[in-house]
C-alpha cells in the first residue's frame, strides 16, 4: 500500500514543527494525533523519551467528535494535574490548527494547561 500524498505532505508539516518544539522536563511537549474517527493526545518528555500522560477521545461518551475531543482534552488535563504538570509545549502534530485540533486545544487551556 502506498502512501497518499496528503500523508506525505502532513509529515512533512510534523516534522517542521518538530524541529521547532522540544519537550523537557518542566515544559513537556503535548502531541496531538488527528484521525477521521478519534483524537489521541499524550504528553511527552523529549528528554528521557517516555510518555507521561496520555488521552483518546474514544475513551469518552459525546455526541460529536469535538464534543468527545473536548472532553478528552479535560481528561488529560486532569490526569496532568496529577502528575504535577501544568505547563506544556503544544505540539499539532502537522495538522492545521483549526476544527477539532484547535478545540482540543482551547479545552486544554481552560482545563489548567497552559501552553
Amino acid at each position: 500500500m502506498t502512501t497518499s500524498i496528503k500523508q506525505l505532505k502532513r509529515e512533512r508539516r510534523h516534522r517542521r514543527v518538530r524541529a521547532k518544539v522540544f519537550g523537557s522536563a518542566d515544559r513537556p511537549r503535548l502531541s496531538v494525533y488527528k484521525s477521521n474517527t478519534r483524537v489521541v493526545a499524550q504528553i511527552v518528555d523529549d528528554g528521557k523519551g517516555i510518555t507521561l500522560v496520555h488521552a483518546s477521545s474514544s475513551e469518552e461518551k459525546a455526541k460529536t467528535p469535538r464534543e468527545r475531543a473536548e472532553a478528552a482534552a479535560k481528561t488529560l488535563a486532569k490526569r496532568a494535574k496529577e502528575k504535577g504538570i501544568t505547563s506544556v509545549v503544544f505540539d499539532r502534530g502537522g495538522f492545521q490548527y483549526v476544527g477539532t485540533v484547535k478545540a482540543f486545544a482551547d479545552a486544554a487551556r481552560s482545563a489548567g494547561l497552559k501552553f
